[in-house]
């Protein structure tokens, strides 16, 4: 059978991107086979890079966000290096930025001005707040703009709130700059013509607080903050057995239920009690169904219990840490792992969750080290080497 190419094979992507929004969005890209530059400032780069040295040595956000890039180091400040800049995005499919508000358009890098100019150009702006209103120039940070959008008030317990254990704010925006990239490669492959594409931290992340927002906004109150159970489902939370572990389950109906209390708890009373017969009376007696599912799951080891729920048809879960992650049988039993090349030698990394049958698999290419690819790019561009030279002599390129 003839594999098919990647989707993305022939695109050329050029991103001044920094942090996780903008280098994941494009990262995408590039697993599916665009060729993507990583414009990076030639003192110290991205500054992700200098977050934390957590992958042998390496910062694991930038490892994570910015495999299968070129980088080329260079001053935008300087008008020789917009200069190079400038001369990339001509050629180039897509451009994505995520400087702080104002600064792409001093350059003459916003969206709107680069279609303006290039009409085929796909060119993405990714900002905390949008390029209007009373909050547009604040800084915004993946915490702050969690807690800007309500995320943080419904995570957590109900004494204490918590922001999500992972960057959810930059990953919302990043999902939908790489989906917005898409649609507007495919408006214009129907019209010839590219075009801007806008996308919030706060937008994107207020999307995705759509239950909670519905649920307050249409007349009844939003949801309390409730650890790992849910607010209105009952039981829905992890339980401790008795050797220590924490399971979870989930029961969505009261036919579960009564599955659940006749061959879990050994109860099957409770599933004919008016306190326990439906979600309504288990979540208005919340804490006597968790001590009944708690009593009988304390009395079986963490594989009994899940071997059981199983059995029964509940849903169910380990309450896993992030080395079981790493060590997870069904990410093994699908052959989810691959290495990516790096400066320091070959890292771990999962495989893209898009899977294309019958194509190539996605392009995990290296993690670049900053300005690996300067003199390759600036060579392509006609220039000769005493010329790259000079802008190195000059601090222009590093």
């Amino acid at each position: 059978m003839n594999t098919q190419p990647l989707p993305l094979e022939g695109l050329t992507v050029v991103a001044v991107e920094q942090a996780v929004a903008a280098p994941f969005a494009t990262r995408q890209l590039a697993d599916l086979g665009a060729r993507v530059i990583k414009v990076e400032r030639p003192d110290g780069g991205d500054f992700a890079r200098g977050y934390d040295t957590a992958a042998r040595g390496l910062a694991s956000h930038f490892v994570w966000c910015n495999r299968g890039k070129e980088s080329l180091a260079v001053d935008l400040k300087d008008p020789r290096g917009l200069a190079v800049v400038r001369e990339l995005i001509a050629g180039a499919d897509v451009f994505v930025q995520n400087l702080a508000q104002g600064a792409a358009a001093r350059l003459g890098l916003d969206a709107a001005a680069l279609c303006a100019e290039h009409p085929r150009l796909v060119a993405v702006d990714i900002s905390g707040y949008g390029a209007g209103g009373p909050y547009a120039h604040k800084r915004a940070y993946d915490m702050l703009v969690q807690c800007e959008a309500g995320l943080v008030s419904v995570t957590g317990t109900a004494g204490q709130p918590v922001k999500a254990g992972v960057p959810a704010a930059d990953i919302a925006a990043a999902m939908y700059a790489f989906s917005g990239v898409l649609a507007a490669l495919l408006r214009r492959a129907s019209t010839g013509r590219g075009g801007p594409v806008e996308v919030s931290m706060l937008d994107a992340l207020a999307e995705w607080m759509g239950h909670p927002l519905h649920q307050g906004m249409h007349g009844s109150t939003p949801p309390e903050r409730t650890g790992l159970a849910h607010s209105v489902i009952a039981p829905y939370d992890a339980y401790a057995t008795a050797d220590g572990e924490q399971v979870l389950l989930s029961v969505q109906n009261d036919r579960e239920w009564r599955r659940l209390a006749e061959q879990v708890l050994g109860r099957p009373e409770l599933a004919e009690d008016p306190d326990f017969a439906t979600n309504a009376a288990r979540t208005a007696h919340r804490e006597r169904t968790d001590e009944a599912v708690a009593g009988a799951l304390a009395k079986l080891t963490g594989r009994e219990a899940l071997t059981g729920l199983e059995a029964a048809g509940i849903a169910c879960a380990r309450l896993n840490t992030v080395a079981d992650v790493a060590a997870h049988p069904q990410l093994a039993a699908r052959d989810r792992w691959r290495e990516v090349g790096s400066p320091v030698g070959p890292l771990r990394a999962l495989l893209p969750p898009i899977t294309l049958p019958g194509s190539e698999e996605a392009r995990m290419g290296s993690v670049p080290a900053l300005g690996e690819h300067t003199d390759v790019l600036l060579r392509a561009l006609g220039m000769t080497d005493e010329q790259t030279s000079a802008l190195r002599r000059d601090g222009v390129i590093a």
